[in-house]
């Protein structure tokens, strides 16, 4: 195989659902190729650096294969390889939220129809304070 669209590359290495959604993050500047935007069109080529977003994460991986069919994620892990500063980053960024959700207080149970009357009561003051 010889060149592969990036929104496909993306698709089929299961960064993305659809193509759809691979080519709406690449139109919102969200993915980078080898440091700069690209096209949805552009051609990927191996050994390039891609930066792309995945909820919280971001990964930065280097293409060592093509291949615009999709296939089974452990296939599709054969496309890329995670640098590791990424991994890094994105494994110290995952132990950071697991430590500030711990450290929230939950309730343990939903307020009741006194305490919601309260809640609503602070919040009109509160617009009428601003």
């Amino acid at each position: 195989m010889d060149s592969v669209r990036l929104d496909k590359w993306l698709w089929a290495a299961r960064f993305f659902k659809t193509r759809a959604l691979a080519k709406k993050a690449i139109e919102g500047g969200k993915v980078h190729y080898n440091g700069a935007r690209a096209k949805t069109s552009k051609a990927v080529e191996v050994g390039a650096l891609i930066r792309v977003p995945q909820g919280w994460d971001v990964w930065e991986v280097e293409v060592i294969a093509l291949s615009d069919q999709r296939r089974g994620a452990p296939e599709a892990r054969m496309l890329y390889r995670e640098t590791p500063a990424s991994e890094a980053r994105r494994t110290r960024e995952a132990e950071a939220r697991r430590q500030a959700n711990q450290a929230m207080q939950h309730p343990l149970k939903r307020p009741d129809k006194k305490q919601r009357r309260e809640i609503k009561r602070f919040q009109r003051q509160q617009g009428d304070d601003e």
